[in-house]
């Protein structure tokens, strides 16, 4: 079906449902997320964006393709994961790639693909800047693709019985808006992991201080909040600062040499830049406060290695292991209609970190990340152990994920699923 761009101009409409602070001055410093200087930026959650692509298979099937994820949805010793030589892109998708690029107004993509447990493609196409090409060493900010990495960081301690699942958080820290409401010594590290906390996605929209919409433990509400919550929570109990946490448990025994919560120098040069949906170039925001909800810099190579060790089930007990493949939450979910049968979960929900999706005997972890002038997407299947990360730095990159995972041979039963989310 040929390209359609009023299509995918509705479909751009539909990915702006809620709106996200842009944390970055002139010279790209990050500022407090409630900043009332930033300003305003989209941003999707995960119900948000069943409705982002249905847009996705109506106007983008430039090569036969649809939507990508929802939220999509910690890595194995260097040697272990480097012994699989990792390739660039077949020939097909060097020849089909650019031709994506032009036609989405894309800035740039770079991809890893994970086979058997091991890393076997790693790309980039484009441009990471005005006139540099991207690479597979381009630092993207994965948004809240980083809320896994801060999921697992939470899961590995309670591993080691520092901290509990299930423990009340109240004990070690409580956000002085909600220290008068008693709701608050009902929040355990399980609810935030699972979007179940009653917070917003963010303060601002409960007059710029922290409140409850509803009580923590009764549905489902995605929550950048609740990270931030129980990453002050378990500094509290552990006494040490969640970015040392998180290079001790997860990137030094994945070897992730080229991701951070927070601004390094090694940042120079790599950065992929922002682009709108004109293709205009916009300042990189780069944070120099610790967020675990939003912007981790890093590749799609790194990004890899952490689902490698996620996969594998590293540095968790078997109980703590069993637990986070459960899910927790059901989604609000609407039966299938008879048209798009053949990809209609038997379950939707949200485990410890991840989104899990439960279609036709195969099970899917999912997460996606979205600031302004970004887009990013990541899933696993943790049984048959495969996976793909793609990264962009255009406000349209949505549009490149499902003819690029066509264009990657991905799973038909979970492209079937992606096209029937209308």
């Amino acid at each position: 079906m040929p390209f359609h761009p009023n299509r995918a101009l509705r479909f751009i409409s539909c990915c702006r449902p809620q709106v996200e602070r842009s944390c970055s001055d002139v010279v790209g410093t990050c500022r407090s997320l409630e900043s009332p200087e930033c300003e305003p930026r989209p941003t999707l959650g995960v119900v948000d964006l069943r409705a982002c692509y249905r847009g996705v298979k109506l106007g983008l099937r430039l090569f036969i393709g649809t939507p990508s994820i929802t939220l999509i949805l910690a890595a194995l010793p260097i040697a272990a994961w480097s012994q699989a030589p990792v390739q660039a892109a077949p020939k097909s998708l060097s020849a089909s790639i650019p031709e994506v690029l032009a036609n989405t107004h894309v800035a740039s993509v770079s991809f890893a693909e994970i086979v058997n447990g091991k890393l076997t493609i790693a790309e980039a196409f484009g441009e990471q800047s005005p006139g540099v090409p991207a690479t597979t060493s381009t630092l993207y900010n994965i948004a809240s693709l980083t809320k896994p990495i801060s999921a697992e960081v939470i899961l590995r301690l309670a591993s080691q019985g520092k901290l509990s699942l299930d423990e009340p958080m109240y004990l070690y820290w409580t956000d002085p808006d909600i220290a008068n409401d008693e709701r608050r010594k009902l929040l355990t590290p399980r609810l935030v992991l699972s979007h179940q906390t009653g917070f917003p996605n963010w303060r601002r929209e409960t007059g710029g201080r922290l409140a409850f919409i509803r009580t923590p433990g009764t549905a489902y509400g995605y929550s950048g909040e609740g990270f931030e919550y129980v990453a002050h929570f378990t500094e509290k109990r552990t006494g040490h600062a969640f970015e040392t946490l998180a290079r001790q448990l997860i990137f030094e025994p994945a070897g992730m040499t080229s991701t951070a919560y927070t601004r390094r120098d090694w940042f120079k040069g790599r950065i992929a830049v922002p682009t709108d949906g004109e293709g205009k170039w916009l300042v990189p925001s780069v944070a120099d406060k610790f967020s675990a909800a939003d912007m981790v810099y890093t590749t799609p190579s790194d990004y890899s290695r952490f689902l490698i060790g996620v996969m594998n089930g590293q540095g968790l007990s078997s109980a703590v292991r069993a637990d986070r493949s459960r899910m927790q939450v059901d989604h609000d979910f609407k039966s299938c209609t008879a048209a798009w049968a053949a990809g209609c979960p038997d379950e939707v929900g949200f485990g410890l970190g991840w989104e899990i999706i439960k279609v036709k005997g195969k099970t899917f972890w999912m997460h996606t990340g979205r600031d302004s002038g970004l887009f990013t997407v990541g899933y696993i299947d943790p049984f048959e152990r495969t996976g793909t990360i793609i990264f962009t730095n255009s406000e349209r990159g949505a549009e490149v994920v499902v003819p690029l995972l066509h264009l990657l041979g991905a799973d038909p039963v979970f492209i079937a699923y992606l096209e029937g989310q209308r």
